[in-house]
């Protein structure tokens, strides 16, 4: 499993993914999920993957194979972010074709997700959410972010904070602690991470970093953040229960097998 996170910003994009596949006591791989189109000055499209690895790794391969050919339509070629996330959707749907059955035979899902978000020439930056079955949504000023992945534990922060007028600053920040938060409860989420940042209309990447245990700035969000939770939490005052309305709450009642048996004879006497 993985984690990834991406917001679309007023001020541009911020990118966030793990790097873990497999997780046990013995058994611990890591690759990338991130994937970064850039050609400065025309183009900046970041690609993140979650699911099956050996699916997705084949989805992003066929798109890198296309981009190398010259007079092919692909990703440095589509006009706009949108085309760029269709383009996305018809390889999956590809793959799908050329893999699903065989892969139902051996009981292993058609499993694979991606984030794709980017900006390309005088078009405003784009966040999208693309399936399993190559369909896509866009990520709105009401809701600019997008997450795949193992995505519930780290969900509840940036669902507080994130707006589209956050700052790229702050919204790193935020998706940090999301991973941080994601990575304490799950052990299939683990480092090293890549984050990155994109300021918009800038058409290069702004910011990529590599994120591994000994990184000061996210020990000290992984430190800081657990402790002032539990500061915040002991501050909070116990429930005082004599305020509370005393109502009657009715309950199910339910009788033993003794009583039943009883009920059940007298109704055969009657």
């Amino acid at each position: 499993m993985t984690y990834c996170v991406a917001m679309c910003l007023d001020e541009g994009l911020v990118c966030l993914s793990d790097s873990r596949t497999n997780a046990g006591v013995d058994h611990i791989n890591t690759f990338r999920k991130m994937t970064v189109f850039e050609r400065a000055g025309d183009r900046v499209l970041v690609l993140m993957s979650a699911g099956n690895l050996a699916i997705t790794q084949a989805v992003i391969n066929i798109l890198r194979e296309h981009a190398a050919v010259q007079d092919r339509q692909s990703l440095w070629s589509a006009p706009t972010m949108f085309e760029c996330a269709r383009l996305v959707g018809d390889t999956i749907r590809r793959v799908h074709q050329r893999d699903a059955e065989a892969l139902q035979q051996f009981g292993v899902e058609f499993n694979a997700s991606f984030i794709l978000c980017g900006q390309i020439a005088d078009e405003p930056p784009r966040l999208f959410s693309i399936y399993a079955a190559g369909n896509f949504i866009e990520a709105s000023s009401d809701t600019p972010y997008f997450q795949i992945g193992e995505s519930k534990y780290g969900k509840p922060i940036v669902d507080r904070v994130v707006n589209c007028r956050t700052s790229l600053d702050e919204a790193a920040k935020c998706a940090l602690i999301s991973m941080d938060s994601t990575i304490r409860s799950n052990l299939s989420v683990g480092l090293p991470l890549d984050l990155l940042i994109y300021r918009r209309d800038s058409l290069k990447v702004t910011r990529h970093v590599s994120i591994d245990g000994d990184n000061p700035y996210f020990d000290m969000i992984h430190n800081q953040w657990g402790a002032n939770l539990r500061r915040v939490f002991a501050e909070l005052p116990d429930p005082d229960w004599a305020t509370w309305p005393q109502e009657a709450v009715p309950r199910p009642r339910v009788r033993d097998m003794g009583e039943t048996a009883v009920c059940e004879a007298a109704g055969k006497k009657g």
